[in-house]
């Protein structure tokens, strides 16, 4: 067991906390915006997020399906730019700056799920290559959308562009330079498709600017991946196959949670449905998939979750949730 042995304190130095230019995201009036948290941009702004349920987008022979995702991003873009102009602000200067600069968030959930049904674990080249070209698609068409809008002579891109332009159309060419360093691994549909909507985004953007600063954060949604009916959060795997809940209120209780991809996720990788049937009843009755009957040892990665259960001994390490976070952040306006 390792044991604190002293505390020495070194007391307190001062320190330059600055940002690097290179793969920063705004650059606001030759400022560069310190890099922090899911929402970063200059001072006294807001920005409106909605994340799109990666699973509703996955056909019935385990692929995404790219043009109903594209086809929601552009038309979540348009609601949230709407938005801009019909929400409150707690500030005067919150609200100027917001109409100012026209931040939005769309981001997804159920990432974890999504590659789990696919038969992929979320701690490898192939998950974390399907994740970089799925963040591409949505990124690169929000912003192609953005570019869109901003094409209405009545309407035009974000009123600090102008000054901006040159910088942040830097930036989005960079985001389309990432789309080549997407894993080999990934599937060829979703990588050509990246590209596809990163050549859009670009030849719209040079013809008529963008009407948001930022267009994508990927959001914890703590909360609303339940209302979305989602089995993981955000960017994350699940956290254990079967969770317990401490319920408040009169009387309390306890809810127990178990993940409904598990028996998709074991169709994909060629199981019947009666070795389906015991695996699903051994997770049930010992928490865990790790020596369920009919479980092929290679596939137990596949499986993988954030926290080790109890009666078992794997989990995802803490390496892979941040590889998978640097799969997707070459993608996203914030973070």
């Amino acid at each position: 067991t390792d044991r604190v042995a002293s505390l020495e304190l070194l007391g307190e130095e001062p320190v330059y906390d600055l940002t690097e230019p290179v793969t920063d995201h705004f650059v606001a009036g030759g400022i560069a915006v310190h890099n922090c948290s899911e929402f970063m941009h200059p001072d006294n702004t807001a920005c409106n997020l909605a994340s799109l349920n990666l699973r509703k987008f996955q056909k019935e022979d385990g692929t995404f399906d790219v043009e109903r995702f594209r086809a929601a991003t552009r038309i979540f873009i348009t609601a949230m730019e709407i938005l801009v102009d019909n929400a409150g602000y707690p500030s005067k200067q919150i609200a100027y700056n917001s109409h100012l600069l026209r931040p939005l968030g769309l981001g997804f959930a159920n990432l974890g799920a999504l590659l789990m049904a696919m038969g992929l674990p979320y701690d490898s080249d192939e998950g974390r290559a399907v994740a970089g070209a799925i963040m591409a698609i949505e990124h690169c068409e929000a912003y192609a959308r953005s570019a869109e809008i901003a094409a209405n002579k009545k309407i035009g891109p974000f009123p600090a562009y102008p000054e901006n332009a040159e910088s942040m159309l830097e930036v989005m060419r960079m985001h389309q330079a990432a789309v080549e360093d997407i894993h080999p691994s990934c599937p060829a549909y979703l990588k050509e498709a990246a590209r596809q909507s990163a050549a859009r985004m670009i030849a719209l953007g040079e013809r008529h600017g963008y009407r948001n600063a930022q267009a994508t954060v990927l959001a914890p949604t703590g909360t609303i991946a339940f209302m979305m009916d989602c089995d993981t959060t955000g960017i994350e795997p699940d956290i254990a196959l079967v969770k317990y809940k401490l319920l408040a209120g009169k009387g309390d209780g306890m809810l127990k949670i178990v993940n409904r991809t598990v028996p998709e996720a074991l169709r994909r990788l060629g199981y019947d449905e009666e070795a389906i049937e015991r695996i699903v009843a051994y997770i049930d009755e010992h928490d865990t998939i790790e020596g369920a009957p009919d479980l092929k040892e290679e596939h137990l990665p596949v499986f993988d979750c954030a926290f080790k259960p109890f009666k078992g001994t794997r989990s995802i390490h803490h390496s892979g949730h941040l590889k998978m976070m640097a799969a997707c952040q070459p993608f996203i306006s914030g973070a």
